[in-house]
């Protein structure tokens, strides 16, 4: 999960990844849109965060999608201006 959550522009992301592969890692409005891609790149297991800075971005629910072909999950972000 993100934290802090809800957040005001900075956020960061925390997951753990049980094995190495290609992972990618991107934000969605509410709408389903694709907004950016973190991460789109190998990475090791283990545990791993990134940082996202959302000023461009208004008020509202965003989601992040992580896949690492094993792991797949969604979560939701509030972001709060």
């Amino acid at each position: 999960q993100n934290y802090p959550n809800p957040f005001n522009t900075n956020t960061t992301i925390e997951y753990s990844l049980n094995e190495p592969g290609r992972t990618t890692l991107d934000i969605y409005n509410i709408s389903g849109q694709k907004l950016e891609t973190l991460i789109d790149s190998y990475m090791p297991s283990g545990k791993h965060k990134v940082d996202w800075n959302a000023n461009r971005y208004p008020s509202g629910v965003y989601f992040y999608k992580l896949d690492n072909g094993n792991k797949r999950e969604s979560k939701k972000m509030i972001l709060v201006k």
